[in-house]
């Protein structure tokens, strides 16, 4: 009644197996895609970094000030991914030390940060495939040093073993420490601006303010003015004697407030100019005496056993 059907069941299975045979013997190239040799990280175009391409130099070059020499050293050189990795960090794909680089990047985005001490500068880059020439990017970092030196009052030198320094920039409305411990005569290297300065002499209350502006492609060269004096203290029993030993000194400041306290027999110190009272205790008994320091005119402060003995009527010194 109806016409003789062929059986299509044992030719799809051939179809099937036949397919599977021509995928099986294909060429590696063609089972899988190969990643360009070029290319550190195959997957580099989707993370939005590098991409493939041979790499190309890159000149590095910076200056302090629009229109001025192009630096020779003092800078260092990093430049980034701009894509973060898994931790939320930026990779760091190369770095130099010196004045202006050469550095082989592949093409891509790329951060590149360049510092001079406290001033830098940050550019995103953009590396392309072009043939030819290398590129060149150039910095202008809008910075300056700053060297400090002191003095005492009007001529005398500073002991530069106990002068230090501190700077400090105005950050909106905050007042942010920039460096401190710095050794007189060193340079800072720092963006252009105003910064305040305090120099600390010795180790009490010898302090010296100013306010001192950088000037980009300069160096300012400061000598602040310290108005503070070297005082050494001795217990004597007659003028120029010898320093009597197991004595215990306080000194206090003009409105009584302890400075410094010393177990030693002739103690020396740097103090701020203004005036001073020095107690020495010795075998249960007090001597005081006022003095006044002169910015700049060392001194020394003798307390005599006969003279100098403190009415300690109402008073008591711990």
């Amino acid at each position: 009644m109806y016409p003789h059907r062929t059986p299509r069941r044992p030719i799809l299975q051939t179809a099937v197996l036949v397919l599977a045979g021509l995928i099986a013997t294909a060429p590696a190239s063609l089972a899988q895609s190969t990643p360009s040799v070029h290319s550190d990280d195959p997957f580099s175009m989707m993370r939005g970094t590098q991409e493939p391409g041979e790499k190309r130099p890159v000149k590095l070059e910076a200056r302090l000030a629009e229109g001025g020499n192009v630096m020779r050293d003092g800078l260092f050189w990093r430049v980034f991914t701009t894509i973060p990795d898994t931790d939320g960090h930026l990779k760091l794909v190369a770095s130099a030390e010196g004045g202006s680089k050469t550095i082989n990047l592949s093409p891509g985005d790329y951060f590149i940060n360049c510092a001079f001490g406290r001033a830098s500068a940050t550019r995103k880059v953009r590396i392309t495939h072009e043939a030819g020439a290398g590129e060149q990017i150039s910095f202008v970092l809008n910075a300056g040093g700053l060297m400090l030196n002191g003095r005492l009052g009007d001529k005398k030198p500073a002991d530069n073993t106990q002068l230090t320094f501190a700077v400090f920039e105005d950050r909106n409305e905050r007042r942010d420490l920039v460096a401190e411990n710095i050794a007189p005569g060193s340079i800072l290297r720092l963006r252009a601006g105003t910064y305040d300065v305090v120099s600390t002499y010795g180790s009490l209350n010898a302090e010296t303010h100013a306010r001192l502006k950088v000037k980009a492609g300069e160096i300012t060269d400061a000598k602040l003015k310290i108005n503070a004096a070297e005082v050494s203290l001795r217990l004597v029993g007659s003028k120029g004697g010898e320093a009597m030993a197991d004595t215990a000194w306080t000194v206090l400041g003009a409105s009584g407030d302890v400075l410094t306290e010393s177990s030693s027999a002739m103690p020396t110190m740097i103090l701020a100019e203004g005036s001073y009272t020095a107690v020495a205790r010795n075998q249960d008994k007090l001597f005081e005496k006022n003095f006044t320091v002169t910015s700049g005119e060392g001194q020394n402060v003798e307390l005599l056993l006969s003279d100098d003995q403190a009415n300690t009527d109402g008073e008591a010194y711990d």
